[in-house]
């Protein structure tokens, strides 16, 4: 696993509700910092933080 910025891991504790993030917010996030989808998902599942609502089966 690559070493994921600790300015992703911020911005998906800011995200979280209840421990909890969007497959929508998760997506935008790789987005705006430029990795794939799977960095989110990755950090998300180190921060102990569920993704919900997948769309499309991402993470």
């Amino acid at each position: 696993m690559a070493e994921i910025s600790p300015e992703i891991l911020e911005a998906i504790k800011e995200a979280a509700k209840d421990g909890k993030i969007s497959c929508t917010v998760a997506r935008k996030l790789a987005t705006e910092f430029k990795v794939p989808n799977r960095v989110v998902g990755e950090a998300a599942d180190n921060l102990k933080i569920k993704i919900k609502s997948c769309e499309l089966g991402c993470f």
